[in-house]
C-alpha cells in the first residue's frame, strides 16, 4: 500500500464538486457532490444519538439495499431538529439530484452539517444544484472537501494504492471535523470511494471494524452530534476479482481502509476546535478492551487533563484521577502513568493498568481559551 495523491476523486470513475450556494453568511464552500460513474456497493455508519439529523434517517433507509452513486452535501445548516419541513427538504435534494444526474433518487445519499434546529434554505440548494453538477470532474474532489467544512480550519484528504489481485486499487475520501467530536460517532462527516470490486457484506463488515478502531477511537470535547456519518462507495472498475469474505485481499482492503480512517481521524483531531497540542492516550494492562477503553476515554475527556495539556503542565495527578473516577479495582502501586514532554505539539501519555492484557488507543487534543470562544458564540 502506499499513499498517492488526492481524495475522495482518487479512484477510477469518480467526480466531485463544491461550491457556495449561500447558505454560510462568509460565502464559502457550502454545497458539494461527490458521484461514481456506475452504482457503487455502499455502506455506511452513522451516529448512535437518538435526535439523528433528517439526512441520516434518509440515508439509513436508502442504505437498505446496499447501492448508491451520488451523495449531495451542504455545509453551514444540519438540518436536525426541524421537524416535518427537514425531511421533506433532505427528500427533495435526493431528488433533484438524481434528476439532474438522470439516476434514480433511490441512489442519492444526503448529509448536512452546521447549526441545529434552524430550517434548511432549501431553495438556495435548489438554485445551485444545476452548476453543481455541471461543475462535477476528476479534480473537483478538494472543492468538495472545501465544502462540507464548518469550524474546520482545514481541508482532510487522503488517498491510497493497493494491489488485489494483481489489479490496483485506489482508496480516496474526504472529511470535516472540529468540535463535538466523540462517538459513537463523532460531529463528522466522512466520505470514502473506491473503486475495488468486493462483496456488500464485505465492504460493510470492513467499514464497521476500521470505525471502530479509528473515528471511534477520537474525542476533542466529549460531546456526541446528531449528523456524523461515515460513507464508502465501491464501484468495481478496478476489475479486480470480486473480494469475499475467504478471499486473501480481504485482509488487504480492509488494512487500506482501516489507514484511511485512521488518518482522517487523526486529522480531525488535530483540527479541533481552539487545539494547540495533540494527545495520544495509551492505556495497557486493561482486564478487557472494554475497560482499555473506558480508561482511555474517561483521561481524553478530562477537563482537567485536557487544560494541564495546554498549559504545558505534565500533571499527572490529573491522569491518576481520570482513571480513578472509574471505580476500578486498582491500588496506587498497580497504576503506572507516563507522559513524553508536554511542550512539544504531539504529547504521549501511557497508563499500565497492570489488570490485564488489553489494550487501546485513543486520540485527543487540549481543550483551550479559544475552544471556549469559539463555541460561546456558534449559532
Amino acid at each position: 500500500m502506499k499513499i498517492i495523491r488526492g481524495g475522495v476523486t482518487a479512484a477510477k470513475g469518480f467526480q466531485a464538486n463544491g461550491l457556495a450556494c449561500g447558505i454560510k453568511r462568509s460565502g464559502k464552500k457550502d454545497l458539494a457532490l461527490i458521484y461514481s460513474e456506475v452504482p457503487a456497493v455502499t455502506a455506511g455508519v452513522f451516529t448512535t444519538n437518538s435526535i439523528k439529523a433528517a439526512p441520516l434517517l434518509v440515508c439509513q433507509q436508502k442504505l437498505k439495499k446496499q447501492s448508491a452513486q451520488a451523495v449531495i452535501i451542504n455545509s453551514g445548516n444540519a438540518n436536525c431538529f426541524t421537524g416535518h419541513f427537514g425531511m421533506v427538504y433532505a427528500k427533495q435534494s435526493t431528488a433533484l439530484i438524481g434528476q439532474l444526474l438522470n439516476i434514480s433518487d433511490a441512489l442519492v445519499l444526503v448529509a448536512s452539517t452546521g447549526i441545529i434546529g434552524k430550517p434548511l434554505p432549501y431553495e438556495k440548494i435548489k438554485k445551485a444544484a444545476p452548476q453543481l453538477v455541471r461543475g462535477l470532474n476528476t479534480s473537483g474532489g478538494h472543492r468538495a472537501a472545501e465544502a462540507i467544512l464548518t469550524t474546520d480550519l482545514t481541508t482532510k484528504e487522503i488517498a491510497v494504492e493497493v494491489t488485489l489481485g494483481g489489479k490496483k486499487v485506489t482508496l480516496g475520501a474526504c472529511a470535516k471535523g472540529s468540535g463535538m467530536i466523540q462517538p459513537n460517532m463523532a460531529t463528522m462527516l466522512a466520505f470514502i470511494t473506491t473503486d475495488a470490486n468486493i462483496s456488500a457484506g464485505c465492504l460493510k463488515a470492513a467499514l464497521r471494524d476500521a470505525t471502530e478502531e479509528s473515528f471511534n477511537r477520537i474525542t476533542v470535547d466529549g460531546c456526541m452530534s446528531t449528523n456524523d456519518m461515515v460513507t464508502v462507495m465501491a464501484n468495481g472498475l478496478a476489475k479486480n476479482k470480486k473480494i469475499t469474505a475467504q478471499s486473501a485481499d480481504f485482509k488487504k482492503f480492509s488494512e487500506a481502509l482501516r489507514f484511511i480512517c485512521l488518518d482522517l481521524a487523526k486529522k480531525i483531531v488535530l483540527d479541533g476546535e481552539g487545539a494547540t497540542k495533540f494527545v495520544e492516550v495509551l492505556v495497557k494492562g486493561a482486564k478487557t478492551p472494554k475497560q482499555a477503553k473506558d480508561v482511555a476515554f474517561a483521561i481524553a475527556n478530562s477537563n482537567l487533563v485536557k487544560t494541564a495539556a495546554y498549559g504545558s503542565n505534565p500533571n499527572w495527578g490529573r491522569v491518576a484521577g481520570a482513571v480513578g473516577s472509574l471505580g476500578l479495582p486498582i491500588t496506587e502501586k498497580q497504576l503506572k502513568i507516563k507522559f513524553s514532554s508536554f511542550k512539544r505539539k504531539t504529547i504521549r501519555i501511557a497508563v499500565d493498568l497492570n489488570l490485564g492484557t488489553h489494550a487501546t488507543t485513543v486520540y485527543t487534543s487540549d481543550l483551550s481559551v479559544e475552544y471556549v470562544r469559539i463555541n460561546g458564540k456558534y449559532n
